[in-house]
């Protein structure tokens, strides 16, 4: 078995696209109009519209429904990251902080409401 991807239904692709593109500095693959993957570090971040899960009827994942993950991007620099990204964001949850444990984090929502932490492990 191969890990693929993990995937975020959103009414607003084109949002959500131009949110992750910013926030990583890659371009999306578009294979598919109701459809994008963000493929960074290894990793896809898939983004469709709910015309990808329509099938599954009322068991469909909910566009917009937010509350139970968290995207985590490892970064080399929190502050320089959030600093370049700062200016786009609309919702920031926790500016550029240390956290307990070492970790510096800075968490804000994509266009979603999903939480977003950009964070950098201690030296």
């Amino acid at each position: 078995m191969e890990f693929a991807s993990i995937r975020i239904i959103t009414e607003d692709l084109e949002g959500m696209v131009a949110f992750y593109e910013r926030v990583t500095g890659t371009t999306a693959r578009r294979p598919a109009p109701v459809f994008a993957e963000i493929v960074t570090g290894g990793l896809v971040l898939a983004l469709a519209t709910p015309a990808t899960v329509a099938m599954l009827g009322v068991d469909a994942p909910q566009a917009g429904v937010a509350g139970s993950a968290i995207v985590e991007f490892l970064v080399a620099d929190v502050d320089a990251a959030f600093g370049r990204l700062q200016d786009g964001l609309g919702d920031v949850v926790l500016p550029p902080t240390t956290m307990p444990w070492g970790n510096r984090s800075a968490l804000v929502r994509d266009p979603d409401g999903t939480l977003v932490n950009l964070f950098s492990r201690p030296a």
